[in-house]
């Protein structure tokens, strides 16, 4: 069995696909500690 080698549906690469959800990750991080930060009594 051989595997797909296909590329993904929205980016041209794999690797832009590995790119975006690293940075999607660590704006998520960063958003939910600055709400952390603003609404801590």
């Amino acid at each position: 069995m051989e595997p797909d080698e296909s590329p993904p549906p929205v980016f041209k690469s794999w690797r832009r696909v590995y790119i975006f959800v690293i940075c999607y990750l660590a704006f998520l991080i960063t958003l939910f500690y600055f709400f952390t930060r603003r609404f801590t009594p």
